[in-house]
């Protein structure tokens, strides 16, 4: 298949306040781009007969979310479709691989069962059903129970995981019945010339305010814990997203505004730490924008996983 990249886009902050006057029209043509881009990502896998799609991206670039709403595209236009997560695929917690410190290595593909993968997708591929594993994450062990997925002669399997680039993934499934998507921002923001949005990041303001909302988890914590996000990102995601068939855009121009709205309740945990210094400056990059409601975002909307 041809391959659909996008490159990247910076756009002024003064060009997003401009837009954002109209509000309910910015919010319709952003999310109108997104679903573009997945029909249009949905019609290649079709035309091409691809069987298994394969879908990674770094943290809170919306892979997970944006499989699903793949899988819904597809169906729409006909198809059987199962989604299935490679964590479930995760080895029994004593037999992950260690770091030099003797910590666990929870990033490394060989904490996944590669090979039982493998023969999970090609019987899949060879049956039209299969029985895969199931993970428990509270555990972080895998259960005795099995599920069984079905997408019939024709159905296709999107399978979403860090790892689903990984040649020691892609080598074991049929080159031509296989599509890979690397989900990721395509934009970022700049001020009078100067980058001061890079989609690194939005990622990480993606992460904060969805750790904040849902895992009682402070934004100092997240910032404190992202260079090793970055850090695994850089090693076990970023070197195979060159393997991607296409690149599934997942910015959205409005979101920043969303977000400035949601940093106007964090401004309390902008002290004197460093993470605190570091919260400080993302706030002060925001003082230069608009603000949008959280509840302008329509709640079929991608965001939804990070905003509620």
């Amino acid at each position: 298949m041809a391959a659909i990249w996008i490159p990247k886009r910076l756009v002024e902050l003064s060009l997003i306040n401009t837009r954002a006057s109209s509000k309910h029209k910015f919010v319709r043509h952003c999310e109108f781009e997104y679903e573009s881009r997945l029909y249009t990502a949905a019609r290649e896998i079709i035309d091409d007969d691809k069987r298994v799609v394969l879908i990674s991206g770094p943290s809170s670039s919306g892979k997970t979310t944006s499989a699903y709403k793949l899988r819904d595209k597809l169906v729409n236009l006909g198809k059987n479709v199962q989604v299935v997560s490679m964590d479930n695929f995760y080895r029994n917690l004593d037999d992950y691989p260690r770091l030099p410190d003797g910590r666990k290595d929870y990033e490394n593909v060989t904490a996944l069962q590669v090979d039982l993968f493998g023969e999970c997708v090609n019987e899949l591929l060879e049956k039209g059903e299969a029985m895969f594993p199931k993970f428990d994450f509270a555990t972080e062990t895998r259960t005795d129970a099995a599920e069984k997925i079905e997408t019939g002669e024709d159905g296709i399997l999107i399978v979403e995981g860090i790892h689903a680039l990984n040649p020691l993934i892609l080598d074991l499934l049929p080159e031509d019945k296989r599509v890979t998507i690397y989900a990721g921002l395509r934009e970022e923001y700049s001020h009078r010339g100067q980058i001061v949005l890079p989609s690194r990041d939005i990622r990480m303001i993606r992460r904060m305010i969805r750790d904040y909302r849902h895992r009682g988890h402070t934004p100092a914590q997240t910032i404190d814990m992202w260079p090793r996000v970055c850090e695994g990102e850089d090693t076990y995601i970023k070197p195979f997203k060159p393997n991607a068939d296409i690149l599934l855009d997942t910015s959205f121009s409005y979101e920043i505004l969303v977000m400035n709205s949601v940093l106007k309740n964090f401004t309390e945990f902008a002290d004197d730490t460093e993470e605190g210094r570091r919260l400080a400056g993302i706030l002060e990059v925001f003082d230069n924008l608009d603000r949008l409601p959280a509840g302008y975002i329509p709640k079929n909307s991608m965001l939804v996983e990070f905003y509620g």
